[in-house]
């Protein structure tokens, strides 16, 4: 198993990538603290990973709050002794240019993805160093490394997270702490029909739009989970300050 014995910390847990990546961690041997803001889909990704033989928890947290982050790394350390993985992959998505975003959207954008991993690591980081050795992963997009149409917060805060995991590679390297992203294209998450509703768009015209890429389809979210296994894992071993895209080729065209 590939994280046999380690402890995972992932926000933004309770659906899509988060969720999908939390129960392959557990199937890997990791045993794993999901955070989220829904209590009811919290549980019911414990109750699968508990079913895949893994331990679990779920804390009640939104990353855009700095007690709501503390709390979730003091709970999971007191719960299982140790964090070796934090993922922070928690984030929202408004399709918005920047005359129609309104500052609460720029905010909320900014907090859950940029802020919200800033705040996670910052309260992290420190039994990382005493033990020397973490590996923490946030998720980006391919639109963090080149622009979107209408997703300017968005673009933003993903952008941000590519830079700031070079700048934390470069800190903590000497820590034995590696610091990626994960940079996902367009994947089939609940995020996607809300989207096209948000753009006026009905799902088939949004789905072929999204599907238009060298790979001819939209992602899944076991493949992202793949990745960021890969990120995560010793495998990795000499990996840090990177953006591994997977997108199907997205941006190569």
């Amino acid at each position: 198993m590939r994280l046999e014995g380690k402890v995972a910390l992932i926000t933004g847990g309770t659906s899509g990538i988060g969720s999908a990546t939390a129960v392959r961690f557990t199937r890997e041997g990791a045993a794993v603290a999901i955070t989220g803001r829904n209590t009811e889909r919290g549980e019911q990704v414990v109750q699968n990973m508990v079913a895949h033989g893994g331990q679990a928890l779920f804390i009640r947290s939104d990353v855009r709050f700095p007690d709501d982050c503390r709390r979730a790394v003091e709970q999971t350390l007191e719960h299982f002794g140790k964090i070796d993985v934090l993922f922070n992959n928690a984030g929202v998505f408004h399709p918005k240019t920047i005359p129609e975003c309104a500052l609460e959207e720029w905010d909320e954008t900014i907090d859950s993805s940029l802020k919200g991993a800033f705040l996670m690591s910052k309260y992290v980081l420190p039994s990382m160093i005493a033990r020397g050795c973490g590996s923490i992963i946030h998720t980006s997009s391919g639109w963090g490394i080149q622009g979107g149409h209408k997703a300017a917060a968005y673009c933003a805060a993903k952008g941000g997270l590519v830079v700031m995991a070079k700048a934390m590679a470069i800190d903590h390297g000497p820590d034995g702490i590696r610091v990626n992203c994960v940079c996902p294209g367009d994947v089939q998450t609940p995020m996607l029909p809300d989207d096209a509703a948000k753009r006026g768009m009905n799902w088939e015209a949004y789905a072929a739009e999204a599907a238009d890429r060298p790979l001819g389809r939209i992602g899944n979210t076991e493949e992202i989970a793949e990745a960021v296994l890969f990120l995560a894992s010793d495998e990795s071993s000499f990996v840090t300050g990177t953006a591994l895209v997977v997108d199907g080729g997205g941006i190569a065209g």
